[in-house]
């Protein structure tokens, strides 16, 4: 009987290894580019909200809030024809230009000069600036609640700042501005807290009591009794005098105001100078 042999032959196959191998591959470089892609993403977003919050601050840098108005000049005076020949207050009418941030007038600081005297003033309610030491109160003495009084202690008076071991003393009209609201719609404004928002108008008033005026004995400004008691503030406002009025916020460009006195005041107490 003739044998048969039978002969087995084994095939080895690779393909399904290479296809395995590629695979890996493919699924990390998924990987990876998922991560990439979420860090940039990420990345893309931090960056997108510190420009936003960069071009805010910039534009509130660069922007002008504060609009001055108006601005009258008030003459002391003994009666209606024996006037100060100098002009011896300030009163400036202020808004905020349309869509502005809110801006707090303790914060503000308001420059005035007449070509040889300059005084930086700073809110009579203020606690800081002026305080000789952080824990000491460098508001107005005296300073209230209350408009009125608060302005004839700023034509008035003099402050004592600090304690029996460390203190400075100020003339009131060469140091300070107080403040009275015209229109108040949201309530943001108080003596206190004077924040002035959008819509809102404010009165500024600036002592700008000469030497003159105060040795003369005037009995009377704006209405109010200072006889025997008028503090100069070292201005001299006479006629055609070239006057420049700044008004720099916290935050914010500084807002000007600069106009030339007029030729004679005539019989007038109150003067239009600006605009």
């Amino acid at each position: 009987m003739q044998q048969r042999h039978i002969f087995k032959k084994f095939i080895s196959y690779t393909n399904a290894q290479i296809g395995i191998g590629t695979l890996i591959i493919f699924i990390a470089m998924v990987l990876v580019a998922a991560v990439a892609a979420s860090v940039l993403i990420t990345t893309s977003g931090v960056l997108q909200q510190e420009a936003q919050a960069t071009g805010k601050e910039a534009t509130k840098e660069v922007s002008s809030n504060l609009m001055v108005q108006k601005v009258e000049g008030f003459r002391a005076k003994n009666s209606n024809t024996d006037m100060a020949n100098t002009v011896d207050m300030l009163k400036i009418t202020l808004g905020l230009s349309a869509a502005s941030e809110p801006v707090d007038l303790s914060a503000v600081v308001i420059s005035i000069t007449d070509g040889f005297q300059t005084n930086n003033l700073v809110y009579a309610g203020n606690r800081n600036s002026l305080a000789p030491r952080s824990d000491f109160d460098g508001r107005m003495s005296g300073f209230s609640t209350d408009t009125a009084t608060n302005l004839l202690t700023l034509l008035t008076g003099n402050s004592t700042i600090g304690n029996t071991e460390l203190n400075v003393t100020y003339t009131n009209a060469k140091y300070y501005f107080t403040v009275d609201n015209i229109r108040d719609e949201d309530d943001s404004f108080s003596q206190s807290s004077p924040v002035l928002t959008t819509g809102d108008f404010v009165i500024i008033y600036v002592s700008t009591a000469s030497d003159t005026s105060v040795s003369t004995g005037y009995t009377t400004l704006y209405a109010m009794n200072v006889s025997s008691s008028l503090q100069s503030s070292g201005l001299n406002l006479v006629p055609r005098s070239s006057i420049n009025l700044a008004l720099t916020p916290e935050a914010g460009a500084s807002t000007s105001a600069d106009f030339i006195l007029p030729t004679t005041y005539g019989s007038k107490e109150a003067v239009q100078l600006y605009p």
